[in-house]
């Protein structure tokens, strides 16, 4: 038995292909593209799935802890030097229309009595980062609905105004409803139409490939795995490719945008922080026609 046990293996390696092979950029592609069919990855995922292991949340593939002890190392950079975390992962809502339409209605779901609010002068002409909690509309000081970061789009002239507000991707869909709910956003913007998943005949071939690649294979559906609908995974989880990410109000012109995934967001903690910023970042020059 262990001599056909051996045999059997023996056999199946010499059907998989070598390391160079597997490690071709075309097999990486379609490898890659298949595992992120559930869990999205963030774009330093291939760095800290080398040096963290990782965890599976809120339709992400996180770093949850270092394999190694670089505790210390962590907190000499955030002492002495400049640590980067990558918080690409929080959710992006995106608020479009007139300024006091929208003071008017953001409101309703924040309070003085907890600090600072959308309405602050520093925050409102886009200078400042704010952070505040938000409410239900009209039931503060109950039914919390969680805290939130946000930025204004500094003033063009225009009585328009943009305002990016960041959560925690467990807050997302609860707060999203009750923007929708006090602006009226119920109907999809006819103007931002998401382009439609498909998943093209070479690229099939591609996972195709990539899933014959090496012994452990996980199994298949009954149907194969091309049965599997294509999803779009916008962080919090799959939805239908085909839903809008934006909504409008007939009655205010507010659009509401979905900006998951679409805007990076990167934290840095140490004194040398605007040391690094200043060396990576360069102004661009203005053009004048």
């Amino acid at each position: 038995k262990q001599a056909e046990k051996a045999a059997h293996q023996k056999k199946e390696q010499s059907k998989t292909k070598c390391r160079k092979a597997r490690r071709r950029h075309i097999n990486l592609v379609a490898e890659f593209n298949r595992r992120q069919r559930k869990n999205i990855w963030l774009e330093t995922h291939i760095w800290h799935a080398k040096r963290f292991h990782m965890v599976k949340k809120w339709g992400y593939c996180l770093g949850d802890s270092p394999t190694e002890k670089s505790y210390r190392a962590c907190y000499r950079a955030m002492t002495k030097h400049c640590l980067l975390q990558d918080l690409s992962y929080y959710c992006c809502l995106e608020l479009t229309g007139k300024e006091n339409e929208l003071l008017k209605q953001l409101a309703r779901i924040c309070s003085n009595d907890t600090g600072l609010t959308f309405e602050e002068a520093c925050c409102l002409s886009g200078r400042f980062e704010g952070s505040l909690n938000l409410y239900r509309a009209d039931r503060y000081p109950e039914d919390m609905l969680g805290p939130v970061t946000f930025i204004w789009k500094p003033r063009d002239g225009s009585e328009n105004r943009q305002l990016w507000i960041w959560m925690h991707p467990a807050l997302k869909q609860d707060i999203l409803r009750e923007l929708k709910a006090i602006f009226q956003c119920s109907e999809p913007e006819e103007i931002y139409i998401p382009e439609p998943v498909t998943t093209s005949m070479q690229e099939e071939k591609q996972m195709d490939v990539a899933l014959s690649l090496g012994k452990k294979r996980k199994k298949e559906d009954k149907e194969g795995e091309k049965a599997v609908p294509v999803k779009k995974i916008i962080g919090d989880g799959t939805r239908d490719p085909f839903q809008s990410y934006s909504w409008i109000s007939q009655a205010t012109g507010i659009v509401i945008s979905d900006r998951t995934m679409e805007i990076l967001r990167y934290r840095l903690i140490g004194p040398l922080s605007h040391s690094v910023l200043t060396e990576t970042l360069k102004a661009a020059s203005l053009q004048t026609v």
